[in-house]
């Protein structure tokens, strides 16, 4: 059986397993490790779980997500309706800084504001992501940090020499342009190359990450 069979049937499997997604309508394409979701789910969460579940699989190099969310008609909800459920979804989340706001279009979740750090954003998305009604979320929220830039490529590799998950002896390099990290190098796992963003999200003055690691698998 060819590498590539094993990789789709592996991720169709996973897919099939994982109990936060309804694989019915998922079509599964691999190409030297490079995958495809095509097809449909019918929430948000299920988008982004389906991403997830395939990048757990070995031999998955990178994951393209085409999937679409249909949503029911138990699951729609009107603009404004969605609109003041978001925002008052961010309020109520301390992880997300005053200011941030959502606004909705046909179940799209458009968020504006600023943060002071990358996992303040991403706290954001995933509040509004989890909420019926929503079919995409687009994240247009700036970050903004007085951080020196020599202060950024210290602590982002002060964070990686720090975790666990990355070893000792990782290639990765932290690049830094103004307050614009690009991580380059390469990884062994999905779960090594998370931890890696998420260091670099994570450290303050960071406006933009450049996510340029290979994973080696």
């Amino acid at each position: 059986m060819s590498k590539t069979k094993d990789i789709r049937q592996a991720v169709e499997s996973e897919l099939t397993f994982d109990p936060l997604v309804d694989a019915t309508d998922i079509k599964v394409v691999n190409m030297n490790g490079e995958v495809a979701l095509n097809g449909t789910v019918p929430s948000y969460p299920q988008y982004l779980e389906a991403a997830a579940a395939a990048q757990r699989v070995d031999g998955v190099k990178n994951v393209h997500n085409h999937l679409e969310v249909v949503l029911s008609a138990a699951d729609s909800r009107d603009d404004p309706t969605l609109t003041t459920a978001a925002n008052n979804a961010l309020i109520l989340n301390v992880t997300v800084p005053v200011g941030v706001e959502a606004t909705a279009h046909n179940g799209n979740i458009k968020l504006t504001g600023t943060v002071s750090y990358g996992t303040e954003r991403t706290a954001a998305e995933l509040t509004v992501g989890a909420l019926t009604g929503v079919r995409n979320v687009n994240d247009d929220i700036e970050i903004s940090n007085d951080a020196e830039t020599v202060d950024v490529a210290l602590n982002v590799q002060d964070a990686l020499d720090r975790y666990a998950l990355v070893p000792d002896d990782s290639d990765v390099a932290v690049d830094t342009s103004g307050n614009t990290v690009t991580l380059s190098g390469h990884v062994r796992t999905w779960a090594e190359h998370d931890a890696v963003v998420d260091a670099a999200w994570m450290t303050g003055g960071v406006y933009d990450v450049h996510d340029e690691l290979y994973i080696s698998g």
